[in-house]
């Protein structure tokens, strides 16, 4: 396992829910939800992020379909990671498989008694952390990076 801190966003239209881990690499917990209409604005906070956690990656979920497949949200989430990683680099941005991490999150986020319309931003945190747990996991088992590197095309 990689040791440093590693931030995660779950990309949504209105939202950005955001994430971060401890050094070691061991626990995912929320940090924060960047409202993404404003995109210039969600770009200046994503990278101030960035540089206040000096992450060595930044992980992003890529969200597909039950059968693996892409959609046109996952389109829109490729476009974005391809320009974190031009605002960001050289951190390095990675997209791994986020299916069912929103879910996950507000069935948690339920349980727990908060509602979903208070709870919207909390449940972007919750999915960005359900995501990169998911990607600490899959590192801690493979014993490589999680997921697919976005290249950074100038």
């Amino acid at each position: 396992m990689r040791r440093g801190r590693r931030l995660a966003v779950d990309v949504g239209d209105a939202r950005i829910g955001v994430a971060g881990s401890d050094p070691d690499g061991l626990l995912a917990t929320p940090v924060e939800t960047v409202p993404g209409r404003d995109l210039p604005a969600a770009w200046r906070r994503l990278a101030a992020l960035v540089e206040e956690y000096e992450p060595i990656e930044v992980v992003a979920g890529l969200p597909r379909s039950l059968n693996g497949g892409e959609g046109p949200a996952a389109a829109k989430v490729r476009a974005f990671a391809e320009e974190l990683a031009r605002k960001i680099t050289p951190v390095p941005v990675r997209l791994v498989d986020e299916r069912m991490s929103t879910v996950t999150a507000a069935h948690g986020m339920r349980a727990s008694g908060v509602n979903s319309k208070k709870g919207r931003s909390r449940i972007d945190q919750a999915a960005a952390v359900v995501i990169l747990q998911n990607a600490l996991e899959t590192e801690r088992i493979s014993g490589s990076p999680p997921g697919e590197c976005v290249e950074v095309v100038v």
